[in-house]
């Protein structure tokens, strides 16, 4: 049987004090999420295997998830964070990549004021660390990002990235022109990989699955079966559908595709990038 992969989802707790974004007007993700809630929504959708991704900018943060994923059997890979800019950057990611559940790390590029940052000379050294240990670089961006993460890409040919969310198109309003643009010329410039995950956040509350379908066909015929995985964005998914409806409208835009590239999307494409055997 074939194994699938959720390459996107998160464990956190209010009491670490870290999450600066979750506030009590977060509605009903305002409350502490781990394994044990996941759980049943990874065997009612069959998932086996995941990856775990930072929800704060911290290295404590990065800690507790490592702990989290070493008791936890279906996490397969971790996503943390370290400052990129600190002039002990490398050093700090050598310490951390140590474990070896640590597979990538996610500055939180949509929260700086600055959509130029990862185009900053003092991250060089922190990003040339980051390729030599064979950490994978997970892009958090908007489409006002994808300019500069095109000529960040050209800069880093050999640091492995993935863009999380699809770069969060405005599906609400349907400004989608320049999005689809620069994700094509992304697609087809440069080796990053594409998670199809926390476009239903993006969609309007009462989104259908034809909501989507443009957004996904998009994303398949840039970056093909091969460069594309599917996430859930679990817990923050709930705010817009749940878990399983996001799993099954994704399957549903991708019906018309063989079943061996769904199998790709759905897990070897995230096993393959993070390094680890989706069995």
């Amino acid at each position: 049987m074939t194994r699938t992969v959720d390459a996107h989802q998160h464990f956190w707790s209010l009491a670490r004090g870290d999450y600066g974004w979750l506030t009590p007007g977060s509605g009903s993700i305002y409350r502490d999420f781990g394994p044990g809630d996941l759980a049943p929504l990874l065997n009612e959708a069959r998932i086996d295997r995941t990856v775990l991704v930072q929800a704060a900018p911290t290295e404590g943060e990065t800690r507790y998830l490592l702990d989290i994923a070493a008791a936890t059997p279906c996490v397969a890979a971790v996503v943390g964070w370290v400052d990129l800019a600190a002039r002990n950057a490398p050093d700090r990611l050598a310490t951390l990549a140590a474990n070896p559940l640590l597979r990538g790390v996610r500055p939180m590029l949509q929260d700086l004021p600055d959509p130029e940052w990862i185009l900053g000379h003092e991250l060089q050294p922190a990003l040339a660390a980051m390729a030599e240990l064979g950490l994978r670089f997970d892009a958090l961006v908007k489409p006002q990002h994808l300019r500069p993460l095109l000529t960040f890409l050209d800069r880093n040919p050999d640091l492995a990235v993935v863009i999380d969310h699809g770069a969060k198109p405005a599906l609400r309003s349907g400004a989608l022109d320049a999005w689809a643009r620069e994700m094509r010329e992304i697609a087809s410039e440069t080796a990053a990989c594409c998670k199809l995950s926390g476009l239903v956040t993006e969609a309007k509350p009462d989104w259908t699955t034809e909501d989507l379908a443009y957004c996904v066909s998009h994303l398949l015929d840039c970056f093909g079966p091969d460069r594309l995985m599917w996430g859930s964005d679990w817990p923050v998914v709930e705010l817009a559908g749940g878990y399983r409806r996001w799993h099954e409208a994704a399957h549903a835009c991708l019906s018309t595709i063989s079943t061996s590239e769904r199998e790709r999307i759905f897990g070897g494409n995230a096993a393959r990038f993070y390094g680890f055997t989706s069995g």
